[in-house]
């Protein structure tokens, strides 16, 4: 058995909601979204709000949740880390944007001449947090009867060629579709020590 056959029982797991695949791929690929996050986290004013353990929490939490419910098809370990460095970039744009757009001075967040406190998570660590399935069960919660019934079709491997033969349109207009519901969802979820 090759490398990628490996990687694609594990991942197949993960999409069961397997907590052991749960554990490995994190603690397989965690490094990977923590150098990608120290390498960007370059301004000294997000870095006083934010860690790499605060961003690779949340970025394997929206992962885990888009997983789950069949968002992905990955096939290799390479996809997977380009995934989870891409994610770790967008968070963290996203967050320096929010900071901004708010016209947050976070230097007046301090008293004055006190030296800067550096960001602790007190969020759990990300095997305990992906192990469990509350965050899953939250996100079946907020779907769409269509969106719901589209991811246990998934969970199961249901191709998305199967899917558009059933409920009509294109399989890539149903990915599509169903890929920008589970993004709002997995962003409506995400760990609150990202979130500033």
């Amino acid at each position: 058995m090759n490398r990628n056959d490996n990687f694609s029982d594990l991942f197949e797991r993960v999409r069961r909601g397997d907590a052991d695949a749960a554990v490995v791929i994190v603690r397989r690929y965690e490094s990977a979204i923590r150098i990608a996050v120290r390498t960007r986290l370059s301004d000294p004013a997000l870095r006083r709000q934010l860690d790499s353990m605060d961003v690779c929490q949340s970025v394997l939490a929206s992962f885990f949740v888009r997983a789950a419910t069949g968002a992905y098809d990955l096939h290799e370990p390479r996809q997977l880390v380009a995934l989870l460095v891409k994610m770790a970039q967008n968070k963290l744009a996203m967050h320096a944007r929010s900071q901004y757009r708010q016209r947050r001075d976070i230097r007046r967040s301090r008293e004055s001449f006190r030296e800067p406190e550096m960001a602790v998570s007190s969020a759990p660590e990300p095997i305990r947090h992906v192990a469990g399935k509350e965050l899953l069960n939250r996100a079946l919660d907020l779907m769409s009867t269509e969106t719901r019934g589209i991811a246990e079709r998934r969970m199961v491997g249901e191709s998305w060629s199967e899917i558009a033969s059933d409920i009509g349109g294109t399989p890539d207009a149903r990915r599509k579709q169903y890929e920008r519901a589970v993004a709002y969802i997995a962003d409506v979820l995400d760990i609150p020590a990202v979130e500033g």
